[in-house]
């Protein structure tokens, strides 16, 4: 329940939902039973009820921890440490080449009742998921963009047809998650210009949802947005009403990030000591943080590795350049292997730091990393300035042109083709 962040009587609605696919007819589970199997009252389900539950969570009833009648002595089987395996292996799927080249979305089976439930709000959070894994592989792209688009045009088509306001707000809120990671992907391919009106919309969508954390998730993007616009100003503001949201007040890990945030925008500001103080809560609300605990997808990516990388950036625009260069290489320890997209970028900030420091010859090897660790799929657009960056860095701080020239000749191609 907590992996698919649902409540009791959202998972009611789902199992009920699950059955009516398979019999026809919309089961009659109601609240006490899911009580009673959360107490251990009930140890083993009825069989179209445990039919249900593993049609709705991906898992077999054993791994749920309920147990077969006749076995009530023997010790439940340990959950898996990622308890969603059905998940685990399609988002994984959705990393491989083919799905790189086309982002089919999921579609519901022809033989589905035309009832809109939970189980629709599961479907689509799964393709949320799918995307945001593609993402994280390769970064945005124009195919990602519309995706996503796609994704939120069938919420907003389905919550018109909710019988309940429950679920038409889980709609509103999935469209609005759908409509960000789409104008995500153009603030990562640097097409900064229609990821602000994708932001307008979502934020609309949020507040149909009366969802503190996607109003959130659109305010950290909007403060990304305004800094790749060079409007500081905006950038600060932004993150600071990414602050000011309720989810922050509740979740550490959120507030962490809105904090991270606003640190970046004041540091471009040439704040430095507010840009330092806001690192230092940041820091702290991490440390409180039960990072163990199952999370939403668009956040999945932030803990201890990007608030090093986030550190760095600030260290490195403050003009302190080894800082910078000591909080990359802690960014680039803790990295997941998988975060590909963001493990290039952080070696990029590397260089640059390397590089501030004047260290040149160690600047363009890391550089060199860049193009390594992205081999096989294209540069996303915010890369591609960053090397732009360091490239105007390179020859305005090479000790002879010949430098800048060797490194630009033997990245040329590279750069201009990925």
């Amino acid at each position: 329940m907590t992996a698919h962040q649902m409540k009791v009587p959202e998972l009611v609605d789902a199992v009920n939902d699950a059955i009516g696919d398979f019999t026809g007819k919309t089961g009659t589970t109601s609240d006490r039973t899911v009580f009673r199997w959360l107490s251990g009252e009930n140890r083993w389900p009825q069989e179209r009820q445990r039919r249900a539950l593993e049609a709705v969570t991906g898992l077999d009833a054993t791994a749920l921890g309920f147990l077969p009648r006749g076995k009530r002595n023997t010790v439940p089987p340990a959950l898996p440490k990622d308890p969603d395996v059905r998940r685990r292996k399609f988002c994984s799927a959705a990393t491989g080449t083919a799905a790189a080249a086309v982002i089919p979305l999921n579609t519901p089976s022809a033989s589905r009742p035309s009832r809109v439930g939970t189980s629709d709000v599961i479907r689509l959070r799964d393709d949320v998921e799918r995307l945001v894994a593609l993402d994280a592989d390769r970064g945005g792209h124009g195919r990602l963009e519309r995706a996503a688009l796609a994704g939120a045009d069938e919420a907003l088509g389905l919550q018109k047809q909710s019988t309940t306001q429950r679920v038409r707000q889980r709609l509103f809120a999935l469209a609005s998650d759908f409509t960000a990671t789409a104008a995500w992907s153009l603030i990562d391919a640097g097409q900064l210009d229609g990821a602000g009106r994708h932001l307008d919309r979502a934020l609309t969508l949020a507040g149909l949802a009366q969802d503190p954390e996607m109003t959130m998730q659109v305010w950290n993007l909007r403060a990304m947005l305004a800094r790749q616009r060079k409007q500081y100003a905006e950038a600060v503001a932004s993150a600071q009403a990414a602050q000011a949201t309720t989810i922050v007040r509740r979740s550490p890990l959120h507030a962490s990030l809105a904090h991270a945030r606003t640190a970046v925008g004041l540091a471009h500001s040439g704040d430095k000591r507010a840009a330092l103080r806001c690192l230092g809560r940041a820091e702290d609300a991490l440390s409180k943080a039960d990072l163990a605990q199952p999370r939403s997808t668009w956040i999945a990516f932030y803990g201890p590795a990007e608030l090093h990388s986030l550190t760095a950036i600030v260290r490195d625009v403050v003009g302190d350049p080894a800082e910078a260069e000591a909080a990359s290489h802690r960014a680039l320890a803790a990295l997941p292997e998988s975060y590909r997209r963001n493990r290039a970028h952080t070696t990029a900030r590397l260089a640059l730091a390397q590089l501030h420091q004047d260290d040149v010859e160690q600047a363009c090897a890391t550089s060199g990393d860049v193009f390594a660790i992205m081999a096989g799929a294209p540069l996303p657009g915010r890369m591609r300035q960053l090397l732009g960056d360091f490239q105007r860095d390179l020859i305005a701080r090479a000790p002879s042109a010949h430098i800048a020239h060797e490194w630009t000749d033997r990245y040329r191609t590279e750069w201009s083709t990925s």
